[in-house]
């Protein structure tokens, strides 16, 4: 259920039921240290992702997104992180080979003037 939701980018949320979990079965004390941990954990999840995410290529998330399920499907955890990497990496050199093609542009025949 939690990988789910991190693949679904809700992760933070799934938090919740874990705070209120050790509020319920754990000491006072713990449960604050727990959730003050939660609070930092989302807050650098909404922080940093963006910032890591950002200096990579210019991708599009349905892309990663298609990548991480499918190398999921197949591989399994790893598959995760491997299926984004290698479809990102594919979409990028289909984009350059297409913007290569169009830079050359039209070439004349023989014959031709």
């Amino acid at each position: 259920m939690f990988l789910i939701a991190a693949v679904l980018q809700v992760g933070p949320l799934t938090l919740i039921p874990a705070v209120i979990y050790v509020f319920a079965t754990a000491g006072t004390a713990k449960a604050v240290a727990f959730l003050i941990w939660c609070i930092f954990v989302a807050l650098m999840d909404n922080v940093l992702k963006p910032l890591l995410l950002g200096r990579g290529l210019p991708v599009p998330i349905l892309v990663v997104f298609l990548g991480a399920i499918g190398g999921f499907i197949a591989l399994g955890i790893i598959g995760l992180f491997v299926g984004a990497i290698v479809l990102s990496v594919g979409y990028t050199l289909f984009l350059a080979w297409v913007d290569e093609d169009i830079a050359a542009g039209p070439t004349a025949s023989p014959g031709e003037s």
